[in-house]
């Protein structure tokens, strides 16, 4: 198989790491919203990996976080970040250039 080059949207992965501060609601909100986003739109695409920096404050520095919650799109390229509790899906979904599979935008 050879290597994609973006047209073959339904074997690209997402590649998501969220960073949060401790079990506040703003956090958890971030959290709930992010996994709704995926479910809705990236079945089966994606991997979320949360980290509280409570726990790991030094693993901010590599994706220079400098506000919480924070969501930063690893994969694919190029890297993306957005800032909140991701309440605003639309925003989201555009935001990170999130490309449903099989869904019409009307």
């Amino acid at each position: 198989m050879t290597e994609s080059n973006g047209a073959d949207d339904e074997s690209m992965e997402f590649n998501l790491r969220l960073y949060v501060a401790g079990q506040t609601p703003k956090s958890l909100a971030a959290i709930a919203n992010l996994k709704r986003i995926c479910e809705d739109n990236l079945a089966g695409r994606y991997k979320i990996e949360v980290i509280d920096l409570v726990v790991t404050p030094q693993l901010a520095a590599g994706d220079q976080i400098v506000a919480i919650p924070t969501l930063v799109r690893r994969l694919p390229p190029p890297l993306k970040r957005m800032i909140g509790d991701l309440s605003n899906s639309e925003k989201v979904i555009v935001g990170l250039d999130l490309r449903p599979i099989g869904k019409i935008v009307s």
